[in-house]
């Protein structure tokens, strides 16, 4: 199946990706940390910047912009995903079924991930809140700032919200379908 994507250089996309059968291993400890060290090795190789950021324990949103003259953000996610799927614990991964061990293939991500490229301020804006809002959103916590695998606290120190923000209402739909 091929799957239509934007490939616009230099813009800023957001992001939704989801382990395998939503497994709620994305906050452990260990995980977090492959993904910190994922996230800042395939930064370093292929630049790109993360606007904001919300970690949960079976996905994970997120905006980048990427440089000008650069529209690969496919490549980025598969280094990104990639390092988990190898470095992870074996109880993090899902026994893979007999095709996926033919392909070879890791069981800890979903394959594909969800993109909408960012179209004006406003998007962006209510991308962010959405992003923001997540973790209260699935029930994890009861206010925004409580959660703390998030940009929100950049958001706070950066004077971009204050430390009580709550969001705009209108925003906390979900966008895409349920997640």
């Amino acid at each position: 199946m091929h799957y239509r994507r934007a490939k616009t250089p230099g813009a800023t996309y957001f992001f939704t990706v989801v382990t395998f059968r939503r497994r709620k291993i994305l906050c452990e400890p260990e995980n977090r940390e492959l993904l910190r060290t994922a996230f800042h090795r395939t930064k370093m190789r292929h630049p790109f910047t993360i606007d904001a950021f919300v970690l949960l324990p079976e996905h994970l949103h997120c905006i980048w912009t990427l440089p000008p003259g650069d529209k690969d953000y496919s490549m980025r996610w598969n280094a990104i995903k990639g390092h988990l799927s190898r470095y992870c614990l074996d109880k993090y991964k899902t026994p893979p079924s007999a095709a996926q061990k033919h392909k070879r293939a890791q069981t800890v991500w979903q394959p594909r991930f969800w993109e909408h490229q960012i179209r004006d301020e406003q998007d962006y804006e209510k991308h962010c809140d959405y992003i923001h809002w997540n973790p209260v959103k699935h029930g994890l916590v009861s206010c925004v700032r409580d959660w703390p695998y998030s940009s929100f606290h950049r958001f706070v120190r950066n004077e971009i919200y204050s430390p009580d923000w709550t969001g705009a209402p209108e925003n906390y739909a979900t966008f895409y379908g349920d997640e």
